[in-house]
């Protein structure tokens, strides 16, 4: 039987990479915990022949306050996958993995509910990924198709200035905003829709945080 995992590991320096944890998978293995899903690790690395693999590996932050709460793990999966997506092969883009951490953070520790982590993280990734959509006021009676062609967001005046400052605060402020639960609706809404029409992929991870 193998016992070893391939990870997919987002690191700050090297980007995103393909290592392979070599018995992980074995009763008692000291790597289980240290690869699982959603844990932020320090791992040593080896490299040889363009293969990446774990030497060692010590667990930081695990998010423990995920793993009892099945809408929290679902976006939090979510929030992986859409990272990985983003992300390239040995090519590191360095705002990343703390603005991933960050939002995994805020949801483990109770900081903000789904309903303001899940838009702010989209909207901030999009912006770092290269795809930050131009803010403009909408007009009245706009359908929400209409709100996000050419790359320009339409949002109301609520939802644009929370939009506005999503792109602009600092990045361990970021979830520092409050609006209606309107507002924050129409936020979520269209920021997503946003995101899937110009990544034009699904998420099977999304798919199911919108069943729970």
């Amino acid at each position: 039987m193998d016992t070893s995992k391939i990870l997919t590991v987002l690191t700050s320096s090297e980007g995103k990479l393909t290592v392979s944890a070599h018995g992980a998978h074995r009763k008692n293995s000291k790597l289980a915990a240290v690869t699982g899903l959603l844990v932020f690790s320090e791992m040593t690395l080896f490299k040889r022949k363009d293969r990446w693999t774990i030497t060692e590996a010590r667990s930081i932050e695990q998010f423990i306050g995920l793993r009892d709460d099945l809408k929290l793990l679902a976006l939090g999966t979510y929030i992986a996958e859409l990272t990985e997506a983003v992300s390239d092969e040995d090519s590191p883009n360095p705002e990343l993995l703390p603005l991933c951490l960050n939002a995994l953070y805020a949801l483990s520790e109770k900081i903000k509910t789904p309903e303001y982590v899940k838009p702010a993280f989209e909207l901030r990734l999009m912006a770092i990924s290269g795809f930050e959509p131009l803010l403009s006021l909408e007009e009245n009676n706009i359908s929400d198709e209409s709100a996000m062609e050419d790359g320009i967001l339409r949002l109301s005046s609520g939802a644009l200035c929370a939009a506005d400052y999503i792109l602009s605060s600092d990045a361990k402020k970021l979830f520092s905003f409050k609006l209606s639960d309107e507002a924050l609706g129409e936020l979520s809404r269209k920021t997503e829709g946003f995101l899937l029409a110009h990544l034009d992929r699904p998420f099977r991870t999304l798919d199911y945080y919108h069943k729970i």
